[in-house]
């Protein structure tokens, strides 16, 4: 962890150059460089093609699917599920990020408003942070109490077993970053006109709540991990790397004509994990 992170101004305009250099390598990230922009490109032809087969098969077996993207704030989730759903048709694959609960929202049973979403058959739904809020963002931030997040933790294994023994295929993905990583997102963001709509106040505690988001991250991993809807783990300092291996994960999950393994290629093993590897390490 550098040391430039305490104290560090978001507002300056001049990131320092050990975070920038820090950055790419920060949370054990395996690798050195970037993946390319051309290998990236030929490989995700590639993989979407694969995702219009599944698409087509989609809407004849009347499948239903869903994809949970969780993670740190600025982690990649927003851009990762746009690459799953770029040459798609958005009637069927769905990106879901809800706001904030209304009054009455949050006053309904907790899973209720995320119910509203799920797949009919032939569908396709990516939801930009789930149910998990209260498991990691919800606790950090005090939206909850630690009654409510125990609670939700009993729960969630049960409530996802009853989707999947309803025929319900259901995908866990946790992006991981590491620290100086997120700081140089943040920097990126709030410098940056075009995007600086994406940096939010909660966005900005979260620098100074890293230890209690790994906590709590890792409590839901260990609670929430299960046969029936596992989590796997991506490193995701590389963007490219991220969107490449979360759609293969996804893809070598589910069954569908004129799937070609071949064309989907393997998954990354050093920046792939389940649960319990990622436990076993130091983590972010």
């Amino acid at each position: 962890m550098s040391d430039d992170l305490d104290g560090f101004d978001i507002n300056n305009p001049e990131l320092p150059r050990s975070i920038k250099k820090a950055a790419f390598s920060s949370g054990s990230f395996p690798y050195q460089d970037k993946l390319s922009d051309e290998e990236y490109t030929e490989q995700m032809y590639a993989l979407q093609k694969q995702l219009v087969l599944h698409q087509a098969f989609m809407s004849k077996a009347k499948t239903r699917t869903i994809i949970i993207f969780e993670g740190r704030d600025a982690a990649g989730k927003g851009g990762t599920i746009e690459r799953f759903i770029e040459n798609l048709n958005r009637r069927y694959n769905i990106a879901a990020a809800l706001p904030k609960p209304s009054d009455r929202e949050a006053t309904q049973w907790y899973f209720q408003r995320y119910i509203d979403w799920f797949p009919a058959a032939g569908e396709m739904v990516l939801f930009d942070r789930s149910w998990y809020n209260r498991a990691v963002v919800e606790p950090v931030m005090g939206f909850c109490t630690p009654k409510q997040t125990e609670h939700f933790l009993d729960e969630a294994p049960e409530f996802e077993k009853r989707l999947t023994n309803d025929g319900i295929k259901i995908f866990k993905l946790w992006l991981s970053i590491g620290r100086e990583m997120q700081l140089k997102r943040f920097h990126d963001r709030r410098h940056d006109p075009l995007k600086q709509w994406k940096l939010s106040p909660v966005d900005l505690k979260a620098l100074d709540k890293w230890d209690e988001y790994s906590a709590a991250r890792d409590e839901m991993l260990r609670r929430t991990d299960s046969k029936h809807a596992p989590w796997t783990i991506i490193r995701a300092n590389d963007k490219n790397r991220l969107r490449l291996n979360a759609i293969r994960t996804v893809l070598h999950g589910l069954d569908y004509d004129g799937k070609d393994t071949k064309e989907i290629g393997k998954i990354d093993n050093k920046l792939v994990l389940n649960a319990d590897e990622f436990l076993k390490l130091d983590g972010e």
